[in-house]
């Protein structure tokens, strides 16, 4: 099965549901993920991938190998690149935030707010996180800080990523 579009230069490009599938199955038995196909015009190909554990050098490499093999260079000409989802980057998968559970994020809400605090559970339609803030105690003169627990509806929520602190 090879789903192809054709542009206005009639070049041929990939599509990136079959790179997807040709990813999938060599990943299949690990805990390696796709995270992102991208195939721009010209055949640059992007497949950004990720791990419940770490995605190291070797299992880029490998994938890549794995990919280029199953695709015709002399039918198709292609830059291939495959990454694994850096720091920093947002996250796209409910996957990549169950990884997180347990450490801090950086949430960015719809709204213009931004909040760093600890991921504490993740489903498909929201994320709960934890932090601390100064408030007002009853009975306390000096504001203390108090732990907050927030469910954010993912429908609010703009960008999430891994927050890296250098303290």
């Amino acid at each position: 099965m090879c789903i192809r579009d054709r542009y206005e230069n009639e070049s041929i490009m990939i599509d990136a549901v079959r790179i997807r599938e040709i990813a999938e199955a060599q990943m299949d038995g690990t805990d390696l993920f796709v995270v992102d196909v991208r195939v721009a015009p010209g055949n640059g190909i992007e497949v950004v991938v990720d791990s419940d554990t770490q995605v190291g050098i070797d299992r880029c490499v490998a994938l890549s190998r794995a990919i280029e093999a199953s695709l015709d260079r002399e039918q198709e000409d292609f830059e291939l690149t495959v990454t694994s989802a850096g720091i920093g980057q947002p996250l796209r998968m409910l996957r990549q935030y169950r990884k997180l559970i347990g450490r801090e994020v950086e949430v960015v809400l719809k709204e213009g707010g931004k909040l760093v605090a600890t991921l504490t559970d993740a489903t498909g339609e929201a994320i709960t996180v934890e932090y601390q803030e100064k408030a007002a105690v009853e009975g306390k003169k000096r504001k203390e800080l108090v732990t907050r627990r927030r469910e954010l509806p993912l429908a609010e929520v703009k960008s999430t990523c891994e927050h890296l602190s250098f303290k």
